[in-house]
């Protein structure tokens, strides 16, 4: 899957790209709220070696996109998306930016072709993300794309010592829409 929007490229991760990776997902700023965090330029290429292989057609996995300026082709940021096995069901969606290229409306951007290929190119029901809610500034872009909050789990997740809260957000197929301009 490659997506073109004004500003950004979505493609495949590239071997080159493992220390710009390592270099936003190792910030502990970033990092705080990912579930995967790279200790090493070498767990960055292998992850991107990984992700080689991967394929939408194939559900059930983690579907990762580098997201890049079109100008250049830089390494911004990376989006992951999960289908499930059935054909029609949720797709999840997370997304991470390097610190340097947030608050600009990149992630707004990326995710709003992603969710226009999930819901017209794909055809699926659902898009759904998770998020840690003390992380405000993705929460507030989740709604700014129409998502609403269905639910709030207390310490739900172990993540990094300790017991963190979820917050699921979702938006339906016939509700986007209303949200796509």
């Amino acid at each position: 899957m490659e997506l073109d929007t004004a500003r950004l490229r979505l493609d495949a991760l590239r071997p080159q790209d493992a220390e710009a990776l390592f270099g936003y997902r190792a910030n502990p700023g970033v990092a705080r709220f990912q579930g995967w965090r790279p200790t090493s330029i070498a767990q960055a290429a292998d992850f991107i070696a990984r992700q080689a292989g991967a394929s939408l057609a194939r559900p059930g996995g983690w579907f990762q996109r580098a997201i890049r300026l079109r100008e250049d082709g830089r390494l911004i940021g990376d989006l992951g998306i999960r289908l499930p096995g059935d054909a029609e069901g949720s797709v999840e969606v997370g997304i991470s930016i390097a610190p340097a290229f947030q608050a600009q409306g990149y992630a707004s951007e990326a995710l709003r072709a992603v969710f226009e290929r999930v819901f017209a190119g794909l055809g699926r029901h659902r898009i759904h993300a998770s998020v840690d809610p003390r992380n405000l500034a993705s929460m507030a872009l989740l709604r700014s794309l129409g998502m609403r909050q269905e639910a709030h789990f207390r310490e739900s997740l172990w993540l990094r010592g300790e017991w963190v809260d979820d917050a699921v957000f979702a938006m339906l197929a016939r509700e986007w829409p209303a949200h796509r301009a």
